[in-house]
């Protein structure tokens, strides 16, 4: 049965963030197209219409519908684009809690990796895991990230590192997206770190991601990006080269986790056109122009620095002044990164990295759909747009970074269907899954507040 279209009225603030076409660089970021007193018309999983309640039900758009309308009043919430998350490791099976506490002590992130602990450790567990078990965890992460206004999510695989277990990774991760009513961008991140049967001969391990995994990966169609960790104790540019020029004769779009522990060149990857540089806490001042001349995005994910508890961040200012592109993401992950909230790391970047509100809600939809190649579809609320909505119960858009270690968020909007954040399954809960288990069935659709009403001319 096809689903009526969807009016959302009574709207405080409805943040658009329509503008130019480009990522969002300067003073661009600042300006979220907001309009008060708004409605939303959303029709065949699209936005229609936008514009003040008042002349909702008068728009020519809603009266050439002539059928009924589900009209959702969000009794004065602020309403927003859906997040796009794009930098996150969802698929692996456990917290790494020893890794937690020897960091508390006082080890450093190469220290636990040479103990044998970091990404290793998530590996050993991933090999051993189910299919239905990875899908399971994959899926309640992107639950848990739904919970919290995210509607598009970028899912690395990483933990795997073989040919098998990367395969499977992707596997699930498309299986959950299967099961979830948001957007999934899949990446094959098999260069993470170099695999315990390869220590000592990096090069190997690269041949086995160019000649097999990345043939395999393009012909099931299991991945749109591939992602390499270039840093010392990982991969060096050179090898990074090497797994590019693959994924660019494969047709696969190309990104970056580049200067998060040190610094690294970047202008020898320019020419693979990545459409993001990731991290970036190390960048090279001198490189900063010339990414302010490109359609690059510096994905930033302050909450892996949040929880390894540095000083440093991310410079966003230096960034964002000079006119780079700058968009923000969670970095859902075990060991550096365990968090599924956006609003968590918008707050981190408002007083941490000095972004003002505006900025960081730019960053965190339209400019995250820039570096996932959506920016056509996601990141604003405007007219032939996906319609992906995040309501929050605050008078005030600013409140949704003021407000820390909880989420404001009440409702996400997918399509035409409406669902409760309170609802969505927790990180350690969730539905059962089955082949057979419809998406509403998975995430339940709010009901309250939701009235029919026949329109007429």
């Amino acid at each position: 049965m096809k689903a009526s279209p969807l009016l959302l009225t009574n709207i405080s603030q409805l943040l658009t963030v329509r503008g130019t076409a480009k990522p969002r660089r300067g003073p661009e970021l600042n300006d979220v197209g907001i309009i008060e007193d708004a409605a939303v018309l959303c029709a065949g999983g699209k936005i229609v219409a936008v514009g003040p309640t008042k002349d909702a039900l008068k728009d020519p758009a809603v009266k050439k519908l002539k059928r009924k309308l589900t009209e959702f009043d969000c009794a004065g919430r602020v309403v927003l684009p859906g997040f796009v998350d794009s930098h996150t490791h969802p698929a692996f099976t456990a917290p790494r809690l020893v890794d937690f506490e020897k960091r508390i002590s006082g080890a450093s992130y190469e220290e636990i990796a040479a103990a044998g602990g970091g990404i290793r450790s998530s590996v050993d567990a991933l090999r051993k895991s189910s299919p239905a078990d990875l899908t399971g965890s994959v899926l309640r992460a992107f639950n848990q990230m739904a919970a919290q206004g995210t509607t598009t999510v970028e899912a690395k695989s990483g933990y795997g590192l073989s040919t098998e277990s990367e395969v499977k990774s992707l596997e699930a991760i498309r299986s959950a997206a299967a099961r979830w009513p948001g957007t999934v961008v899949s990446t094959l991140l098999a260069a993470h770190v170099v695999p315990k049967e390869h220590a000592g001969k990096p090069d190997k391990y690269v041949d086995e991601i160019v000649k097999k995994m990345l043939p395999l990966v393009k012909k099931r169609n299991l991945a749109q990006f591939v992602d390499v960790f270039i840093e010392r104790g990982a991969f060096t540019l050179a090898q990074a080269e090497r797994i590019f020029e693959a994924a660019e004769r494969a047709g696969l779009g190309v990104r970056a986790h580049v200067c998060q522990l040190s610094p690294s060149e970047l202008w020898p990857l320019l020419r693979f056109q990545p459409t993001s540089f990731d991290h970036m806490d190390h960048v090279n001042g001198e490189d900063i122009p010339q990414l302010a001349r490109r359609d690059i995005v510096a994905t930033l994910v302050p909450g892996a620095n949040y929880f390894l508890g540095l000083r440093e961040y991310p410079p966003a200012r230096k960034l964002i002044d000079a006119g780079v592109a700058v968009a923000l993401a969670t970095d859902y992950n075990p060991g550096t990164s365990p968090t599924a909230s956006m609003p968590f790391v918008l707050s981190l970047a408002c007083t941490q990295m000095k972004m003002t509100p505006a900025e960081a809600i730019a960053a965190a939809t339209i400019n995250g759909a820039h570096a996932l190649r959506l920016a056509t579809s996601k990141g604003t609320i405007e007219p032939g747009k996906d319609a992906d909505l995040a309501i929050f119960d605050v008078q005030d858009y600013r409140e949704i970074p003021y407000w820390f270690g909880t989420s404001s968020c009440t409702t996400t909007v997918i399509g035409v269907e409406i669902f409760d954040a309170k609802e969505l399954s927790p990180h350690h809960g969730g539905t059962e899954l089955t082949e057979k288990k419809p998406k509403r069935e998975i995430l339940r659709v709010l009901r309250a507040s939701v009235v029919k009403r026949e329109l007429t001319d």
